[in-house]
């Protein structure tokens, strides 16, 4: 059963790629299908989606570039530093030119040579700045990709859903502006604990707008009898938006955000569990975590990643860190 999933799962792969090229699907609408889900959670949707970051012919470069706005957005003077650092050392190299023939003729000595301490030392200054300079383009390449790399996890976190005390289900980016998630991911006693420890912080925790998501590692490994083939259960399908909707928008809008805020609770419960460890698994590799240890994720309340840490959170402390939702502070992370 496992090897026909995974045979599944690369051909549906395939099939994908060839509608990024061929026919300009935006990956945004392969993060939001429900139906989708459960591919989602398989090592062949990751490999699809870095292909998909990096840009190039099989799966084309819609989604690097609509990413690379986004990093634009997040630091505006990048491109504003790669042209000085192309400029400069493009003067250096010019420099460089002309203070080589000079040197030689300093070596060579002679009446109307110059000194060769002075021009020696011009040049030397000529190649450090080359070398300082291509070595700060390259440090802002990999930055530049580090950061497309986090975009692109803060987008599939944005889409994992979420089961809400009235059994509604959503996606986490609907909670944007209205709850700050704590996902507490670890063995089941080691969550259980956690839980009931935060219980003793309740009150001042709703005031922050905290609402926990427990993950338990294997959790989405579990047989699901609801589940057949790829996505979510019907009830949760017929709960989620359809395909190609606009969910920020919606998840913007003041009657939906109403309704949702009105139905979020201390404790969501995770749809989807192996979609939710796949990217808690991504997030600790890149954070320079092992994969699978204790971990406590808190989001703030534009959906970005706050603060992360090992083991379980000591829940005094996050009620002195994190801002009342009524607080000046609060209202800067929206």
């Amino acid at each position: 059963m496992l090897q026909n999933a995974r045979e599944e799962a690369k051909k549906a792969a395939d099939c994908l790629r060839t509608a990024l090229r061929e026919y300009d699907l935006k990956f945004g609408t392969i993060l939001n299908d429900p139906d989708l889900a459960s591919f989602r959670a398989m090592p062949e949707f990751k490999e699809l989606q870095e292909e998909a970051r990096l840009g190039g012919e099989d799966v084309g470069y819609s989604f690097r570039r609509d990413l690379k706005l986004i990093s634009e957005v997040q630091a505006p003077f990048r491109g504003i530093r790669r042209f000085f650092y192309v400029a400069l050392t493009a003067a250096a190299g010019i420099s460089l030119l002309f203070t080589i023939p000079r040197l030689l003729r300093a070596i060579q000595g002679g009446d109307g040579a110059p000194g060769l301490l002075e021009t020696s030392g011009n040049a030397a200054i000529n190649i450090g700045g080359i070398i300082v300079l291509v070595a700060l383009f390259f440090w802002d390449n990999k930055k530049e990709e580090e950061q497309l790399a986090q975009i692109t996890r803060n987008e599939t976190l944005s889409r994992l859903p979420l089961r809400l005390s009235t059994n509604r289900i959503v996606e986490l980016v609907q909670l944007r502006d209205t709850a700050r998630p704590v996902i507490l991911a670890g063995d089941k006693e080691t969550v259980a604990s956690a839980m009931r420890k935060a219980e003793r912080f309740r009150t001042e925790l709703l005031r922050r707008g905290v609402i926990l998501v427990p993950v338990v590692w294997g959790q989405g490994r579990e047989p699901q009898v609801e589940r057949k083939g790829f996505g979510l259960s019907p009830k949760a399908t017929a709960s989620l938006p359809s395909i190609g909707e606009e969910f920020d928008k919606r998840a913007q809008s003041i009657v939906a955000q109403s309704k949702i805020k009105a139905e979020i609770r201390f404790r969501a419960e995770v749809v989807s569990p192996a979609e939710w460890e796949r990217w808690i698994r991504d997030q600790q590799k890149s954070e320079g975590i092992t994969p699978g240890e204790d971990v406590y994720i808190i989001l703030r309340l534009d959906g970005r990643v706050r603060k992360s840490g090992r083991g379980m959170p000591d829940w005094q402390e996050i009620v002195k860190e994190v801002p009342p939702m009524e607080a000046f502070l609060s209202k800067l992370e929206r």
